[in-house]
């Protein structure tokens, strides 16, 4: 008799272990997977919305106050080994799905106007954008949160069952039962994290929402199985289990191209290519002008135009040639950025003898340099046309690395360049901001001849005017003998600027007077035209001593240059643009 009470006491601790065990590695991978939820839906929404950082803030802390609530409401199923599969299903489903309804939701209210416009046959300037279409936008724009709350209201109440499941297990109430549920659920959170940043990232965002929402899916089904017996209404459930195993499915197959095909309703030029790297989304769209004309090449990052065949040759007229023309030398040039190939093109123009490029994304570096391997062929010629095959130059150096870090190596081997180029993206994201900072312009300074110029892509000085002088006192700062900016206009963007400076002897706009022809001929740009560019509006630098400098960790350049784009178009109108 006592033996086999022992053996019973011994098979029941084995089953309780074996239980407590298995719903506390369920906590942790589930923990990660809410983790991962609120990366998923941040991330797309900062795309979609078009300001990253505040965007990915909002829906974490919105998620976070979504699950506070769901723990509560958790208290009111009865109970918890039912409520905890359906919660299952439900998150799997909206994991699975959230994004494809947010891309739905979005594309339909860009697609109605022109449906409202051909129907009736309304002129394309007479487009229906305000009223109940105006509100529409809004509320599909906003759907990201709406998703993300609803998401994180039912991630909340994982914790609170599994905690109760727990004790029904032991039989008893357990002393540090919370404790141990929110140990797993921080170390599940931290794993999450590491999958996100090593693996998720790197993949579509279809195929990493259906990867995530498959193991809600399991956890479901690893309960339905183990507690088979104290469930109800366990046909359906393992139908919903079957049918919701083949939705994922056909997600993380062909979500991404139902993904695209939604997101590119938003451009208002066809899209031709698109894909994803580690660090951003690239998209490459053409605009048909009529049979004797060419066609029109854009190029965007994140919904931002990089660049337009129609006038790129402008910007990068203005970013290379009043450096390189204001430089004693052009032997030894570095570019920052540039990834297109597009200003080393017209850097190769010129008598060099090595020009470094450093761009951080070796996809995008890619793309660009071997378009055949990567591109639609007919695509594909049209990129090598633009570039000119400018990267298959042997004397191009290509490093592929965040500049901010790889500058240092350059100094370690005490290289120095007669011109450096910084062709980045506006700083329109915080990581984008250091290189808009004393201490990167420092290190180039370190980097430029004493008789060489630099120059920067500084944004728009009529949109982003604080953001633009900004630029220029933070140059400053960085100790060059003179910083001048100028500007024109580039019809894609409106009137763009840029930033050259010094590091001693004349000014760049004195070295330009000095010169009576441009040594290497333009196709466009003309010398009268560089030094006309110089002039700006009456008072316009009038409260340039008030701009603050943006050293690093300051993120002044960054919040200058969203305040002004808010302020001038309204995040709605940007996004409708991108």
């Amino acid at each position: 008799m006592l033996t086999s009470l022992k053996r019973f006491t011994e098979q029941r601790n084995n089953k309780v272990l074996l239980d407590d065990t298995l719903l506390i590695l369920t906590m942790a991978v589930l923990a990660g997977c809410g983790l991962i939820y609120e990366y998923l839906l941040s991330h797309y929404a900062g795309r979609v919305l078009g300001v990253m950082e505040s965007t990915i803030y909002t829906m974490i802390g919105l998620m976070i106050v979504a699950m506070g609530l769901g723990a509560f409401a958790a208290r009111s199923i009865k109970c918890p080994f039912n409520g905890f599969i359906w919660l299952e299903l439900i998150i799997a489903l909206l994991g699975t799905s959230a994004i494809l309804m947010i891309g739905g939701l979005i594309a339909v209210t860009q697609l109605l106007p022109q449906l409202i416009a051909d129907t009736f046959a309304l002129p394309p300037d007479a487009l229906p954008r305000g009223g109940m279409i105006k509100s529409l936008s809004y509320i599909a724009l906003k759907s990201p949160y709406f998703f993300g709350f609803i998401l994180g209201f039912f991630i909340g109440m994982e914790i609170p069952l599994i905690a109760r499941i727990r004790e029904i297990v032991h039989q008893k109430h357990l002393e540090h039962n919370l404790g141990t549920m929110y140990g797993a659920d921080y170390i599940g959170a931290g794993i999450g994290a590491a999958i996100w940043v090593t693996f998720l990232l790197a993949i579509d965002i279809s195929e990493a929402s259906a990867l995530t929402a498959s193991l809600n899916l399991i956890a479901g089904c690893i309960f339905l199985t183990r507690y088979w017996s104290m469930l109800k209404w366990r046909k359906t459930l393992l139908a919903l289990h079957l049918v919701f195993s083949l939705l994922i499915g056909l997600v993380f197959n062909y979500g991404n191209n139902w993904l695209n095909q939604m997101s590119n309703l938003l451009y208002l030029d066809k899209v031709v290519y698109t894909d994803k790297t580690r660090y951003q989304q690239l998209t490459f769209t053409e605009r048909n002008m009529g049979n004797s004309q060419r066609t029109v090449l854009n190029f965007y990052l994140n919904g931002r135009l990089q660049f337009s065949s129609a006038d790129e040759h402008i910007y990068h007229s203005y970013l290379v040639t009043p450096a390189l023309a204001g430089s004693a030398r052009q032997e030894k040039v570095l570019i920052i950025g540039g990834g297109d190939g597009l200003g080393l093109r017209d850097v190769l123009r010129w008598p060099t003898e090595n020009v470094t490029l450093i761009d951080l994304d070796q996809k995008l570096l890619d793309t660009f340099s071997q378009p055949a391997q990567y591109l639609p062929s007919r695509l594909a010629t049209k990129i090598n046309a633009l570039t000119q095959s400018s990267f298959n130059d042997p004397r191009v150096e290509v490093i592929a690395a965040d500049a901010f870090l790889a500058i240092d190596q350059l100094l370690a081997k005490h290289r120095y360049f007669d011109t450096i180029i910084v062709d980045l993206p506006d700083p329109s994201h915080p990581d984008l901001n250091k290189l808009y900072s004393v201490n990167f312009y420092a290190r180039l300074k370190q980097l430029l001849s004493a008789d060489g110029l630099m120059a920067i892509q500084s944004t728009s000085p009529y949109h982003a005017k604080k953001a633009f002088i900004a630029i220029a006192n933070t140059v400053k700062a960085a100790d060059f003998a003179h910083v001048e900016q100028y500007h024109d206009n580039v019809p894609s963007f409106g009137q763009w600027g840029w930033t050259i400076a010094a590091k001693q002897g004349l000014a760049p706009s004195a070295r330009l007077a000095q010169l009576s022809a441009l040594p290497v001929a333009q196709n466009w740009l003309t010398l009268p035209m560089i030094k006309n560019a110089f002039e700006f509006p009456k008072d316009f630098y009038q409260n340039r001593e008030a701009i603050p400098v943006n050293y690093l960790g300051s993120h002044v350049v960054y919040q200058l240059h969203q305040n002004a784009w808010r302020n001038q178009q309204g995040l709605e109108q940007a996004s409708l643009q991108q």
